[in-house]
């Protein structure tokens, strides 16, 4: 039978308090749940143009801002902001000014997060995918090919060299939530660095801070830790600010 501790869902198996793992104030969590609808709004803006040609109510010609609004607004809107305020690196506490900064800039990523085949269009033809990484701030280097199913987050926060394979399915991951201690949650964020005439693996993972050296080649179906280094085929940690 549970003693009288725990059955209280508010203490746990030692007796003390119970702490949410994203303990945030109720005013954060609505200016969270209010960027939110960030995405639907895109969404709805992008195809108000294309609608109102269809039915008439406006000239056909119009319709070409649905393209317009649903590939140059976000970044352009995320490449202003992190020009006004860079996204902060290193650890970020949930509740700071500086994760909803970065939250806000997650939103304008949704869509084409949701939809993918988006971003696989662009990458039919050459040049045009790195070009528009570079609207959002990336730094992406001449001859990158992007094999399909490439899967990039934050994309302010991409460094990338010149003659570099992105292998299929792999992901670039500037950013995760992770635990510091056993009662608290962190946001982990940082750029993700590739050097020059890289191939990067198949179904691989680059986290946070990662860097890989010139030259490298690294396995399929691997994730490379946040803040490490991957160079001579290895791997070492790296000091995360």
């Amino acid at each position: 039978m549970p003693d009288a501790l725990s059955a209280d869902p508010h203490i746990d198996a030692a007796g003390l308090p119970r702490a949410s793992a994203l303990d945030l104030p109720a005013s954060f969590r609505l200016r969270m749940v209010a960027l939110g609808f960030i995405p639907v709004l895109h969404l709805a803006a992008t195809l108000s143009p294309a609608a109102l040609a269809l039915t008439g109510r406006v000239s056909s010609a119009v319709a070409w801002l649905t393209p317009v609004v649903l590939f140059l607004i976000p970044p352009l809107v995320v490449r202003l902001a992190t020009m006004w305020t860079p996204l902060a690196t290193g650890l970020v506490q949930p509740g700071s000014t500086a994760f909803l900064h970065w939250w806000f800039t997650a939103q304008w990523q949704i869509v084409f997060a949701r939809f993918p085949a988006l971003e696989e269009m662009m990458r039919m033809v050459p040049g045009l995918y790195s070009l528009w990484l570079r609207l959002w701030g990336a730094h992406v280097g001449a001859l990158v090919y992007w094999s399909p199913g490439v899967v990039i987050l934050d994309r302010s926060l991409v460094r990338i060299g010149s003659r570099v394979i992105i292998g299929a399915a792999a992901r670039l991951n500037p950013h995760a939530l992770a635990p510091v201690g056993p009662r608290s949650m962190r946001l982990y964020l940082a750029p993700i660095t590739i050097g020059d005439d890289v191939l990067i693996g198949a179904s691989s993972q680059l986290l946070p801070g990662c860097e890989i050296a010139s030259g490298e080649v690294t396995p399929p179906f691997r994730s490379i830790h946040a803040f490490s280094r991957f160079a001579g085929g290895r791997r070492t940690l790296q000091t995360s600010s």
